[in-house]
């Protein structure tokens, strides 16, 4: 068995969402960790990046399986910042652009 973990794939609007934050100024962004870091003002958020169609039932809630969970927990319990987003307007909100 390789010590080596396989590289996660990442969902089909992962680079959009990278290449738009990576032009604003004052914003940076780390791929590669569960699935991107975005550093802003000094402060780090941590985003699940998920294709809503994937994911959400009709309703918006969550599919059941859909969300690992590791994430739940993390929703729940982790203290600094975790989200899970679809969309660039969605990190905006969250990091206080928009």
């Amino acid at each position: 068995m390789s010590k080596h973990r396989r590289a996660a794939r990442i969902d089909s609007n992962q680079n959009a969402i990278v290449r738009t934050l990576r032009a604003i100024p004052g914003v940076s962004v780390e791929p590669g960790h569960d699935d991107i870091l975005v550093g802003y003002k000094g402060k780090t958020f941590w985003f699940e990046v998920k294709d809503p169609q994937k994911i959400l039932n009709k309703d918006g809630s969550f599919r059941a399986g859909e969300i690992k969970p590791s994430q739940e927990k993390l929703l729940k319990e982790f203290e600094g910042h975790y989200a899970i987003v679809w969309d660039v307007d969605m990190i905006l909100f969250q990091i206080g652009i928009l």
